[in-house]
């Protein structure tokens, strides 16, 4: 089979099983995401193994998958804390299932466990030492696990906080961020092979241009505009700076996988997608897009 015949396969294929676990219920988004966040964790543990680290892969997944169902638990749970006056940040339901006690028990224990992690961590490489055939101090294996779950798994799980609103689980919300994504993209790809002339990072991804980031940077505005006849809720000036915000951050969080990518060695993050190489390459955007719109709508609900 091409290339071009396995990424056109198994880009629908998983167009459909992302969308539809999206738009099915708040349980399926859920399973189907803290499934990509592990396999991309894995991903990125696997790359730094192949520059000789030893990160904590089983540890980290594990914390990974409770970091990603503590934020939703929480950004599901009836909770207001506008930390701009005047807005309204309301964090919904679940309250039938878990209730209010969700929240006073998930935030000790997600607190406990970032102030013991490190404790842990480095435990853990005191019973391995001396580790063979490893030049690094045991320090980097205990920073590359930590930088795992920060790079990883906390953006990721950050998706909980842009998806659910006063009105409870909003599917909508995940699919104006996927085709902002996509427009992002899509635009870029054809303004910089039409217009592509000046190299935006050369050392690192040589196939991009600024010409593309414009071209990338205006389409998705267009985009943003064009929500408004489907997500008549959010007003005008906020789905623009959401667009805005994906056109910025969506290609740094590209640059920065290509970079490590480079730094390794490798082509791709994975092989879970023939054609499109690993989950990571596929979501890198959203690593550096998430905290933003998720930090806006802390601020402005």
């Amino acid at each position: 089979m091409s290339n071009l015949a396995q990424r056109v396969i198994f880009g629908v294929i998983g167009a459909v099983l992302l969308l539809g676990s999206v738009w099915f219920s708040a349980w399926s988004f859920a399973l189907f995401f803290a499934a990509v966040q592990m396999r991309m964790l894995w991903e990125f543990y696997r790359m730094m193994r192949e520059a000789g680290y030893k990160p904590a892969a089983l540890l980290g997944g594990a914390i990974s998958l409770l970091i990603f169902i503590g934020i939703y638990l929480l950004s599901s749970t009836p909770t207001m804390y506008p930390l701009v006056p005047g807005s309204s940040t309301v964090y919904p339901p679940l309250q039938e299932t878990f209730g209010s006690s969700a929240l006073r028990i998930i935030s000790p224990a997600l607190l406990a466990l970032g102030l013991l992690l490190p404790t842990i961590l480095i435990m853990r490489e005191m019973a391995a030492w001396p580790r063979e055939n490893q030049a690094f101090s045991p320090f980097a294996n205990v920073g590359v696990a930590l930088l795992g779950l920060f790079y990883v798994s906390l953006p990721m799980s950050l998706l909980s906080v842009v998806a659910f609103t006063a009105s409870g689980y909003d599917y909508r919300r995940i699919f104006a961020l996927l085709f902002l994504v996509w427009c992002s993209d899509i635009g870029a790809y054809a303004a910089g092979k039409t217009f592509g002339k000046h190299k935006l990072a050369p050392k690192i991804s040589p196939g991009k241009t600024w010409e593309g980031a414009i071209g990338g940077f205006l389409l998705t505005l267009v985009m943003g505009w064009a929500l408004g006849f489907w997500l008549t809720d959010i007003p005008l000036a906020y789905r623009l700076v959401a667009a805005g915000a994906v056109a910025v951050f969506g290609p740094l969080g590209d640059l920065a996988e290509s970079m490590l990518k480079r730094s390794v060695g490798v082509k791709d993050s994975g092989r879970i997608m023939p054609g499109h190489g690993g989950l990571l390459d596929r979501f890198d955007a959203f690593l550096f897009i998430l905290p933003v719109l998720a930090l806006l709508q802390l601020l402005f609900g």
